[in-house]
């Protein structure tokens, strides 16, 4: 087609026939990436959730008060690069720490995905961190234990499934649940496994 263009119209329309499959090619990447975030799962906060709840944890955590060890995590937005902001229940476990999305692919996830860094926050301190995804098979014991610890706060989101439900069923449900391990940042740019 282009080589069509050139012949019969010159570069000019040799540069817009290409700048057309471009923007072609780019729109249709787009609409797949459109179709894979729609099957992701995300459950929006009702409400109370998103005008009381949250912003109380938050406003209790900036202060100093954690509450039963929530943080602020902070990432920048992925594409604004601004400071993005949201009350986390960090678990740790085993001597690691995680960060679960209960919600499913939330914008924080969509953020610290991007960048694989943020900051965890209470009071005046705050920690910066680099996480680590977890692949699907690593994360039933992770599931586990956060709603053993967390299942009043948010076993809603979990489809049905308890701290003491069958591996199988934590294992069917992982996919929908991102999880991080927490990578404690360290001064000189690189990162330690605490």
């Amino acid at each position: 087609m282009v080589a069509q263009a050139s012949q019969a119209y010159g570069p000019d329309a040799r540069r817009a026939v290409a700048a057309n499959e471009r923007a072609k090619a780019t729109n249709e990447e787009n609409a797949m990436n459109e179709i894979s975030l729609a099957t992701q799962r995300y459950v929006h906060p009702d409400w109370f959730t998103a005008r009381v709840f949250n912003p109380t944890v938050a406003g209790l955590t900036r202060i100093g008060l954690s509450v039963y060890g929530s943080r602020i995590l902070a990432v920048r937005g992925r594409t604004s690069g601004a400071w993005r902001a949201t009350p986390v229940n960090p678990l740790p476990l085993d001597g690691e720490r995680y960060l679960v999305a209960p919600r499913g692919v939330a914008q924080w996830v969509r953020n610290i995905r991007a960048s694989g860094e943020g900051e965890l926050r209470v009071g005046g301190r705050r920690e910066p961190i680099r996480v680590v995804e977890l692949p699907d098979e690593e994360k039933p014991a992770v599931l586990r234990a956060y709603l053993r610890r967390w299942k009043w706060e948010i076993g809603a989101f979990f489809q049905g499934v308890g701290p003491d439900a069958l591996e199988a069923d934590l294992r069917r449900i992982a996919p929908d649940y991102p999880v991080f391990r927490v990578v404690r940042a360290v001064p000189d740019g690189s990162h330690d496994a605490r």
